[in-house]
Formats: structure tokens, C-alpha cells, sequence
């Protein structure tokens, strides 16, 4: 099972990379967390992994660090997230977001995330309480490991389109996808990289 990739990061768009390790790609699908704080095309990028296989398919998950894997590795455990839908909720909730929405019972906080309604928002809670404290009482008194920095830029209409389409890929209304990327090229201005637009996007977003 793979764990760990650093390599070259080769191809990126808001929701999956491709890293070159020993002239192999490797393709991992990632949140627009993790997005964020990815290096320029070109260069190293370490990311932790984790493996999925299903019969159709053997996909790898890249995470910016371990925090964020762990709590990816926790909402699957909940009944009916799967890890498309883990990729979605880890999208619009940072890590140590989610996990003290779950210890503190906050199901409004969850139902900010694509495909979280307020049933399946509940049941996190119940089922995922315990799991989140854990983990967040691990990681008091340590640092968070921080993701690779990094930013490219590109067109204004090229990013929106970007933006656009990785919020639909994570399971937004194409009609909300559409206003929050309208929302964030004007608040972020004129020539922002797709980093900025999406961490404008996730902050209007945020419940």
C-alpha cells in the first residue's frame, strides 16, 4: 500500500495531480485544500497517500498532510461516505474544521459541504464523535504538518472554468458553482490565480 509520493509534480488541476516518481505518473485525487497549497508545475511535491481499490478501479487520495489524512481516513468510516464524498466534505471544511464540528456536534457546520444534508449531517456526528476527539486530542501540543506552498496563474476565464468545474466534480449545483466562481473572480480581482479564486470560493462556501 502506498503511503507517501514525492516526486515531480508534473500536472495539477483543483482536483486531482499527476507526480512523476522515477519517470512513472501517478495520478491522486486531492481536495481543493490540499489544492491549494501546491507548488509550481515542475517542481517537488511530497504528499501522503492513501489507496483505495475498488473493482473497477485502484485510485490514490493525496493529502497535504497527515492531519488531513486522518480525518479523510475517519468520515469513511461513516455509514454511506464513500471517498468521493470524504474528497467533497474535505473540500469545503479544512481538516481541523470538520473534526471539531464532529467532537462539538455542530451538524450545522457539516451541512455546508456538497451532499451532506441534515440526516447524514446527524449520523456524522453520532457516529464519527468519538473518532474526531481522538484525533484531535493526538494533535494538541504539535504542529499541523503544512502542505507544499506554491501558486501558478493563468487566465481570468481559464481559472473561473477551472474553479467551475471542480466545484460540479465535488458535487455543488452547477447553478451554485457557477455564482460562487462569478463571486470570487470579482472579490479576488483581476488576473487571479486559481488558488486565489479558490480559496476565496471556499470561504463563501464555509457555513
Amino acid at each position: 500500500m502506498i503511503a507517501r509520493i514525492e516526486g515531480i509534480l508534473i500536472e495539477k488541476t483543483p482536483t486531482a495531480v499527476v507526480v512523476d516518481v522515477g519517470g512513472v505518473g501517478h495520478e491522486l485525487l486531492v481536495s481543493l485544500v490540499t489544492f491549494e497549497g501546491l507548488p509550481d508545475q515542475g517542481k517537488t511535491v511530497i504528499l501522503r497517500v492513501r489507496t483505495v481499490v475498488r473493482e473497477d478501479a485502484f485510485l490514490l487520495y493525496g493529502f497535504g498532510d497527515a492531519f488531513e489524512r486522518s480525518a479523510f481516513d475517519l468520515l469513511i468510516r461513516a455509514n454511506r461516505v464513500g471517498p468521493k464524498l470524504a474528497q467533497a466534505i474535505l473540500s469545503g471544511l479544512s481538516a481541523e474544521t470538520l473534526l471539531r464540528a464532529l467532537r462539538d456536534g455542530d451538524a450545522k457546520a457539516l451541512r455546508g459541504a456538497p451532499g451532506v444534508g441534515p440526516k447524514m449531517a446527524e449520523r456524522m456526528v453520532v457516529e464519527l464523535r468519538d473518532g474526531a476527539r481522538d484525533l484531535l486530542s493526538q494533535s494538541e501540543g504539535s504542529a499541523a504538518v503544512a502542505g507544499p506552498k506554491g501558486a501558478e496563474s493563468g487566465s481570468v476565464d481559464n481559472t473561473q472554468e477551472q474553479l467551475v468545474s471542480a466545484l460540479v466534480h465535488l458535487g455543488y449545483p452547477r447553478n451554485q458553482a457557477l455564482r460562487v466562481a462569478d463571486e470570487a473572480a470579482e472579490e479576488a480581482g483581476e488576473g487571479a490565480s486559481i488558488e486565489g479564486l479558490i480559496r476565496v470560493a471556499l470561504r463563501r462556501l464555509a457555513p
